[in-house]
């Protein structure tokens, strides 16, 4: 898989847990980059029905191969969501360092899911994954 890590994190906001997860190769090799990438695994993950105010939806954050790199534009990164406007998948683009941050961590993406009361994401979350 050149240019991916090959990992995705996975943060489950119900289930308090933190998880790895191996990125799919065939995705990889016919989803370029992170708006591909990341609305392949919205469509498999999101079913249409799927309210996008509910904790059914999801938001995938992905970086793409060049993310992190020394090329033009490389701190890229998209977030891919179902809109509560339109009820449709969409994506934005950001820049700066966190999508170069989450590549050198070793991760393509972040998926968050699930609900929870008003919280933050820590590493101290990761302990408690088995």
């Amino acid at each position: 898989m050149k240019g991916y890590m090959g990992k995705l994190l996975r943060v489950d906001l119900t289930k308090k847990s933190i998880k790895e997860e191996p990125l799919r190769e065939d995705y990889a090799r016919d989803y370029l980059g992170g708006s591909g990438l990341g609305v392949r695994l919205a469509y498999d993950e999101i079913p249409p029905e799927t309210d996008p105010l509910s904790p059914q939806n999801k938001l995938f954050f992905m970086t793409g191969p060049v993310t992190a790199t020394s090329l033009g534009t490389a701190g890229r990164y998209q977030v891919i969501f179902k809109s509560p406007l339109t009820g449709i998948l969409c994506d934005s683009s950001s820049g700066g360092h966190w999508g170069a941050a989450l590549r050198m961590a070793g991760y393509d993406g972040l998926i968050i899911e699930g609900a929870a009361p008003p919280l933050y994401i820590s590493t101290s979350m990761k302990k408690s994954v088995r």
